[in-house]
């Protein structure tokens, strides 16, 4: 055999069917496009990216503080209403029916009569002074004054005694004597807490309507700023899906980046605030603001909030984003169906 028929049996026959002149722009099987690995629809970073970042986490920072706010609101008032509830006041007017020491020996003996009732304190003279002693100075002799005197009932943690029955049977066998079991406080504690739970509850539902909003926006905006290879990767057959799965993987980086900045500068704050408190107690600033608002003690419920509101603001956003931009090629698909 000749070297030209060696070097002719060595080498392949290439293939000698012409390639399609449109091969380049054929249209693959739809659901089928991928991209290579390291391409993305989306870029990553940016200014744009950046900002959006910023104001989502802006977003999840109010929306975790009015939920923190929330939780110690709810925790605050309960111990205000459980505080309440744990004890009532028998308040006995001066009579001529019966000394005041008779009066209170028998109104303590009536009350412990009754189930739930854990024990009766009386105020002596010196408390009772204390008391008055913002309105009428010190010094006071309360014998040359008619004075009520009031004892304090303490009730048994889960009791529930018939404060009814026992109103009526001070006001039958105890002369001036009359139980306040602090009902009308408990019910203004409670429409005050229901008040707050709403306010907090329209923060939270404005911030995330601003949130939803914001994503449409930068959607759009990105949408717009690709929007040729949005619409190349539609025309050759990748379907909404994936287009779609590409903005919304994007935004959702961005959103549970700046959503976990938010939760955390948030939690910071309530853990200062926290620390603030327990060092100013000993303060009457400190002292006053314990006795409204707690110790700003948020708790494991609290913080199990706040970490629920970055998964929610993050999956909120990447919905949003996902809905926008399937709403988007679905009006290319029926653009396309028209013509």
């Amino acid at each position: 055999m000749t070297d030209a028929g060696k070097k002719s049996a060595a080498t392949p026959k290439a293939d000698a069917r012409p390639a399609p002149a449109n091969a380049a722009l054929a249209r693959p099987p739809a659901g089928k496009y991928n991209l290579r690995s390291g391409n993305h629809i989306v870029p990553r970073e940016g200014i744009a990216g950046q900002a959006l970042a910023v104001v989502i986490g802006i977003m999840a920072f109010l929306a975790c503080l009015a939920a923190g706010a929330l939780a110690i609101v709810n925790d605050t008032s309960s111990k205000w209403q459980s505080d309440i509830s744990r004890e009532v006041t028998i308040q006995i007017r001066p009579s001529d029916e019966a000394g005041m020491e008779d009066a209170i020996r028998e109104a303590s003996r009536l009350v412990l009569t009754f189930d739930g009732i854990a024990r009766v304190t009386a105020l002596d003279d010196e408390a009772t002074a204390r008391l008055l002693e913002p309105w009428l100075g010190s010094g006071l002799d309360l014998a040359e004054l008619p004075v009520p005197r009031l004892l304090t009932v303490t009730v048994k943690d889960g009791a529930s005694p018939d404060f009814a029955e026992i109103r009526k049977a001070l006001l039958e066998k105890v002369p001036g004597a009359s139980l306040d079991d602090h009902r009308a406080w408990i019910d203004r504690l409670t429409r005050m807490a229901w008040t707050m739970v709403a306010f907090g509850m329209g923060i939270l539902i404005l911030v995330m309507t601003a949130m939803v909003l914001t994503v449409v926006f930068a959607t759009r905006g990105a949408m717009a700023g690709n929007r040729e290879i949005v619409d190349v990767l539609h025309f050759v057959g990748a379907d909404a899906a994936f287009i779609a799965g590409e903005f919304q993987k994007h935004i959702l980086v961005l959103a549970l980046r700046g959503a976990i900045a938010g939760g955390f500068a948030a939690a910071l704050i309530f853990i200062a605030l926290g620390l603030w408190s327990s060092w100013s107690l000993a303060t009457p600033q400190g002292d006053q603001i314990a006795a409204l608002f707690g110790e700003f003690a948020l708790g494991w419920a609290g913080y199990l909030g706040i970490a629920a509101i970055i998964v929610a603001v993050s999956l909120l956003a990447a919905a949003t984003s996902r809905f926008t931009v399937l709403r988007h090629v679905g009006s290319l698909e029926t653009y396309s169906g028209r013509e």
